[in-house]
């Protein structure tokens, strides 16, 4: 019998502000433990909580990123259990009225060759609601220690339809919901700092079929790479119990990236009855058109939007675009550089090819980078104008890199112009690299035009790189041609 996987995710979004969800006390990663905690993120008795209106600002613009129904009325609840990084001993969330509603996420999945764009496809969500984070357990040999500093900072919950059925699938879907939260200024979904978690809940059926299996989530995702490799593994878990005759049994797993295996955690026979009850405490929040209209016009154009964009409208190939769009910042230096040369083609090769390789090399942040647009659009220019030659224009890169000068000034500080040779002496050149390659030439006169490059060269060398490449193919073409 063949089985198909059938894939939903739980993915939890640090919302980026500067103080936590319902009090003052500044939100934040990396400081001293239980350093970021008031009365009220400790639940002290008498405190009560304050909505912070940054939160649902930040939730709104994500629900209207991702093309979701932004609910007229939300409200609040408690969700009850007992864990110790819980100072209440219930969650403040949203249960039977979140604030989005449906939307999708686009998705790109590989191509079939490489380089190649691959099938697009819209990934349903089910709803996005706002809850309170809660405390961090460290675990050492003989102790576990609360640290309260990531308790009660803004957190989004997205929860997708179970509508993937592919490891690579659920990879694309949050390489895609990553960037556009980090597009939005909404988090920066840094894994490392518990900013982007990930939940996966997997089962199998048999091809055809349209009920749901038995439900396997599977937990301790902590890179996008292991949420693929996780998926993987437990789908071929699954799939080997059954065809041995076994039955899959719902339980909650955690998977170890590094060894790529998976352990039971604690069976889920039953779901939890977390008693949601409507919090006492905060009043429903009502969402008007104009508290929407505002956060729409704040919204950026998405990657796969400024993709499609960048070749329609630049005619920048597929794989430069793919490096281009991913990333907010070098997406709109490329946007300015394109507009101050007008040869966007030629700007994001420089870009992608030869800015990206020093930076890499260097470790600097773009930001910091002494190359702006307009050095650039300056390279390029030049080079459209014959002004320097392609090798030349390495040259000034690496030397603007390193020093920040435009490249004009480096053109004239180094003599690197191309000066038009004397006619007599262009064309003795090219007599004497005719006469110095017989191989070249023959190819030539059999029809191969390619050779021609065979006596450029030589040419090119005796002229100290400052021939114009030009008159040096017209002036070979013309003598080859007898003239």
């Amino acid at each position: 019998m063949n089985y198909e996987a059938v894939i939903g995710l739980e993915v939890h979004v640090q919302i980026k502000t500067k103080s936590k969800v319902f009090t003052r006390v500044a939100a934040g990663y990396g400081h001293e433990e239980n350093t970021l905690t008031d009365p009220v993120v400790l639940a002290l008795p008498g405190t009560l909580p304050v909505m912070n209106k940054a939160a649902l600002d930040a939730i709104i613009k994500a629900g209207l990123l991702l093309g979701c129904e932004i609910a007229p009325v939300c409200k609040w609840d408690r969700k009850n259990y007992f864990y110790p990084d819980s100072p209440k001993n219930y969650q403040i969330s949203q249960y039977d009225q979140p604030i989005c509603l449906g939307g999708s996420v686009e998705i790109e999945l590989p191509g079939a060759a490489r380089n190649v764009m691959g099938e697009h496809r819209q990934i349903p969500l089910t709803r996005i609601h706002l809850e309170e984070d809660v405390g961090k357990l460290n675990h050492f040999a003989h102790d576990s220690l609360v640290d309260f500093n990531r308790a009660g900072t803004p957190l989004m919950e997205i929860v997708s339809e179970p509508a993937m059925h592919q490891a690579e699938e659920a990879f694309a879907y949050l390489t895609s919901l990553r960037a556009t939260m980090i597009y939005g200024g909404i988090s920066d979904c840094d894994m490392e700092k518990g900013q982007l978690r990930c939940d996966a809940n997997i089962s199998i059926r048999p091809v055809g079929e349209t009920k749901l299996g038995t439900k396997v989530e599977l937990k301790n995702l902590n890179s996008i790479s292991f949420v693929r490799d996780g998926i993987a593994h437990e789908v071929k878990r699954q799939i080997a119990v059954m065809k041995a005759g076994g039955t899959i049994v719902q339980e909650t797993r955690q998977y170890d990236g590094e060894a790529g295996v998976s352990t039971a955690m604690r069976s889920k026979e039953m779901a939890h009855d977390y008693r949601y009850f409507p919090d006492p405490d905060l009043m429903p929040v009502k969402v008007d058109e104009t508290w929407k209209a505002r956060l729409r016009a704040e919204c950026p154009e998405l990657p796969f939007d400024k993709q499609r964009r960048f070749i329609a409208e630049h005619q920048v190939p597929y794989t430069i675009t793919s490096v281009l769009v991913w990333d907010r910042e070098l997406a709109a230096y490329f946007e300015e550089a394109a507009k101050i040369s007008g040869r966007p083609q030629a700007a994001a090769n420089w870009i992608v090819n030869d800015l990206l390789r020093e930076l890499s090399h260097t470790r600097l942040p773009l930001a910091d980078s002494k190359v702006r647009p307009a050095h650039v659009a300056e390279l390029v220019k030049l080079i459209e104008a014959g002004t320097i030659l392609g090798n030349t224009a390495k040259e000034i890169f690496s030397e603007m890199f390193a020093t920040g000068e435009m490249p004009g000034v480096i053109v004239e500080k180094k003599g690197l112009k191309v000066v038009p040779a004397d006619a007599g002496a262009l064309e003795q050149w090219c007599r004497d690299a005719i006469a110095g390659n017989p191989k070249a030439l023959a190819d030539f006169k059999s029809g191969k035009d390619s050779a021609i490059n065979g006596f450029k060269g030589a040419v090119m060398k005796a002229a100290k790189g400052k021939a114009d490449p030009k008159q040096v193919d017209e002036t070979l073409r013309r003598l080859l041609a007898g003239g």
